[in-house]
């Protein structure tokens, strides 16, 4: 579906008022969650002596910037509802910055890594070309994207108050090569399941140069 402008701030606002009005829920409902092994698909591709340099994109409430910062790593959040970003400050001491995945403002070659647990796939269809290009530009040379997201049959609608894209591997390849990343490595989880019970698609990607 090709949105104007005006139907794609709806998306994003709706989106965030979702989380933003639910933050509390969310952070009770997912603070146990154990994505160790999304961290370190992350950390062990990563080339760069360290502590690194990590941008946890849609960060939410802050549960794994704790886990990177207790690592020892520089971990930034980025999160686009209020509230989600304060309590990420809040549980993790680490820097967040609230901004919208659609008007991202990001430092050029700053990140040696980047950790997109179960975000990116709120970027609309059109708009993802352009983040991914965005999230390649803030990465250092040699730097390293994971990516984890519900996947699909490459459908895009809202599902309930909330924006979702859901991707193959084969669509979701091509948009990342395309953006200027050469994958590392895809697995599908949770792990040990049938795969018809594995409904997350999580993948590492790497910026072309040397850190």
């Amino acid at each position: 579906m090709k949105l104007d402008p005006e139907a794609l701030r709806q998306v994003a606002s709706r989106t965030l008022d979702h989380y933003q009005t639910r933050a509390e829920a969310f952070w009770e409902g997912t603070r146990n969650h154990d994505v160790e092994q999304n961290i370190e698909a992350l950390l062990r591709h990563i080339r760069s002596p360290a502590p690194h340099s990590i941008l946890d994109f849609g960060c939410g409430p802050g549960r794994d910037l704790v886990a990177f910062a207790r690592r020892g790593h520089r971990a930034v959040g980025l999160e686009g509802a209020p509230a989600l970003a304060q309590m990420a400050r809040t549980h993790s001491g680490c820097e967040v910055w609230q901004q919208d995945f659609l008007s991202l403002d990001l430092p050029d070659c700053h990140f040696d890594g980047i950790f997109a647990n179960a975000s990116l796939f709120h970027v609309p269809r059109q708009e993802l070309p352009r983040v991914l290009r965005q999230l390649h530009g803030t990465l250092k040379p040699g730097g390293v994207l994971f990516s984890s997201n519900p996947r699909g049959e490459n459908q895009e609608s809202m599902s309930g108050e909330r924006y979702g894209a859901y991707y193959d591997l084969a669509a979701w390849r091509a948009y990342l090569i395309a953006a200027g990343f050469s994958e590392l490595e895809h697995y599908y989880r949770p792990v040990g399941l049938p795969f018809e019970r594995q409904p997350w698609l999580a993948s590492v990607w790497r910026k072309a140069g040397r850190p």
